[in-house]
């Protein structure tokens, strides 16, 4: 995945050189990367990048004109076109790489510069005129660093594999990392998966000067939580306003543009307040193996109705016949963050990028807009664990707090527990979302309390602005007047279906397991199975996936593992294939940390060159260490 390494220490530059190139090679996944390393020896930072080629970040180093300030830099920024003007009226030369800017706005603003970043973004500053260095990370904290601090060196890496790499003494898993993964699917509170390793909190600014660390925060959300509410008239004015100024930054693009289209609103939103562009975006909507989902079929009328192409991407024979290569490329690639049930997220991306490398979505606007949430405990079998681990894992359900549900969204949820899905597309595409623009998630924290997890606002603006996308109804159902009895048949038949379709795949209870064959038959001749989701991988672990699953469960090192029941284990397989149990929850759990030992612990050197070679090792450029 694209992002930065680094080291800061007094040690021998050609040992600290020497290990970023190490680092940089660990995380060259693809051919369509490319690469590099910098370095300013004299105050002990060394650093190192992994871009997509053609990138907002691909043509760093970014220097001033005396070349005493260098930034490295992963992810993009996002500013209004006033803020890029005025810095070329105060002398300074903007060369055509898209990040010179930020060089020159960082000694415009000083220690400021950090809280006018706009993005999803980090970043190693090294300022050679006030010797000091900054490493620093978007508000959020999606953009995500990795770091383990000794008494003579800070270690840091956009991937955990970097360090792992280097280090050999953290390829093992963290306690009490472990136990918050099987109670909710993702670590928390900045914890890792892995020992003696930390993630950078959302908002960091950590200073080195002199060989000391000072470790800060440039934004807190308490700064937003303290506006105040808007009646619902306002709100629907500032954000009908806002959006579309914001709108345009997304849309720029020295690459070709895809929207990911979807049946639901925030995508739709999107659509309707387009910005005219020299060249048309393309549109498309991941899909199963056949057939259509309401998605596809809602997104190809939003798409014709916008007057653009529409493309299903789909999922294919060849998903299933290498699954284990698609279900380790995403553990290794996504460090354990993304599972066995997110194999098909590379497979997708890969067909996207074809079409086109910037990938425009409407993920987050649920989350941030309407409070929806998917962070929750994940109600594994007790029969599973291991008596100690079982212990652990009950004292970390109860460690979640919520709080604001804007905070709760932006700075708790989506970096943590929807991190995996960023971190495996964006190893193929750029990821764009306007839902997580600075203005946009402040606005958020002023809706009024009577329309939070309304969806009038976000139809009324769809409606204001372009009034043929308001006819054609959302994946659930809602309309532009959003009243009537056809409107309220057509919410109550969408949400009936939305949960038909869960049942279907990983929410059927152990009880209705029996009646499966049933259910399927009773859906076809319905014709509202699938209607909803086409990831099916609780039935693809009955069927095509069967063989795979009872290899890996049964392995005598799986069985061998602490963290699990070996009697429960041995029957785990069996219950789910032959359809008595619904189990995948447990299985994604079991072979997705069985995969992040083998893959990032026990194989890591050999293994990141296979699966690098696999995707070809990204370009890497002459390295440009300076003294």
């Amino acid at each position: 995945m694209p992002g930065i390494v680094g080291i800061i220490s007094q040690r021998s530059a050609h040992e600290c050189e020497s290990l970023v190139k190490s680092m940089v090679g660990s995380m060259e996944h693809e051919k369509f990367y490319a690469s590099g390393t910098y370095a300013a020896p004299e105050m002990g930072v060394y650093g190192g990048w992994v871009a997509h080629e053609n990138s907002f970040a691909a043509g760093q180093v970014f220097f001033n004109e005396q070349r005493n300030v260098a930034l490295i830099f992963a992810g993009e920024c996002f500013a209004d076109p006033e803020i890029r003007a005025e810095l070329r009226q105060k002398g300074h030369e903007l060369g055509e790489t898209a990040g010179d800017w930020l060089v020159h706005l960082y000694e415009e603003e000083g220690d400021q510069f950090f809280a006018k970043l706009n993005g999803l973004f980090s970043g190693l500053l090294i300022d050679k005129k006030e010797g000091k260095a900054f490493l620093f990370n978007d508000r959020y904290g999606v953009e995500r660093i990795y770091w383990h601090e000794r008494e003579d060196a800070i270690y840091f890496a956009s991937e955990a594999k970097a360090l792992l790499q280097i280090l050999p003494e953290l390829r093992a898993f963290d306690e009490e990392g472990v136990a918050q993964f099987l109670a909710f699917g993702c670590t928390l509170e900045w914890r890792t998966l892995f020992r003696g390793v930390g993630l950078l909190p959302g908002a960091s600014v950590w200073s080195f000067e002199s060989g000391k660390c000072h470790k800060q925060k440039y934004f807190s959300s308490e700064t937003w939580e303290a506006q105040p509410k808007l009646s619902i008239e306002v709100f629907e004015s500032e954000f009908q306003a806002t959006f579309k100024r914001i709108l345009p930054r997304y849309f720029e693009s020295g690459s070709k543009i895809g929207i990911s289209l979807t049946g639901g609103l925030d995508s739709r939103m999107i659509m309707a307040g387009r910005p005219e562009t020299l060249e048309e975006p393309i549109c498309y909507t991941f899909a199963g193996e056949k057939g259509e989902t309401l998605d596809a079929r809602l997104a190809a009328r939003i798409a014709r109705a916008c007057g653009l192409d529409h493309h299903m991407l789909r999922i294919g024979p060849d998903f299933f016949s290498d699954f284990a290569s698609h279900a380790d490329r995403t553990v290794y690639t996504t460090d354990g963050c993304f599972g066995i049930t997110g194999a098909h997220e590379i497979y997708l991306h890969k067909q996207a990028r074809h079409l086109a490398p910037v990938r425009l979505t409407g993920n987050y606007g649920s989350e941030v807009l309407r409070g929806m949430s998917t962070l929750k405990p994940t109600g594994l079998s007790s029969h599973l664990l291991g008596a100690d681990v079982s212990h652990s894992v009950n004292s970390a359900a109860s460690q979640l707090t919520k709080g604001h549900p804007v905070t709760f969204a932006a700075f708790r949820e989506i970096p943590w527990n929807l991190f995996g899905s960023f971190a495996a597309g964006r190893s193929q595409i750029d990821l764009r979302t306007p839902y997580l623009d600075n203005e946009i998630v402040a606005l958020a924290y002023r809706i009024p309390e009577s329309a939070r997890t309304s969806p009038l606002p976000a139809l009324r603006f769809v409606k204001d602005n372009d009034p043929a996308l308001s006819n054609i109804p959302t994946d659930m159902g809602n309309a532009s007047d959003g009243g009537g009895i056809a409107a309220s048949l057509s919410r109550f038949f969408s949400k009936a279906t939305f949960k038909l379709d869960y049942l279907n795949n990983e929410g059927l209870p152990h009880w209705l397991s029996p009646f499966d064959p049933l259910l399927r038959r009773f859906s076809s001749r319905a014709k509202i199975l699938g209607l909803h989701k086409h990831l099916h991988y609780r039935s693809w672990f009955q069927q095509e996936l069967s063989g795979y699953i009872r290899d890996v469960l049964t392995d005598a090192r799986t069985q061998r593992s602490p963290l699990w029941n070996s009697d429960f284990l041995k029957s785990l397989a069996t219950e789910h294939t032959r359809g008595r149990k619904n189990y995948v929850l447990e299985i994604n759990a079991v072979l997705t940390l069985e995969a992040i030992e083998r893959l990032l612990f026990r194989q890591l050197p050999s293994e990141m060159s296979s699966l690098a070679n696999s995707g070809g090792a990204g370009r890497q450029r002459e390295s440009l260490l300076t003294t």
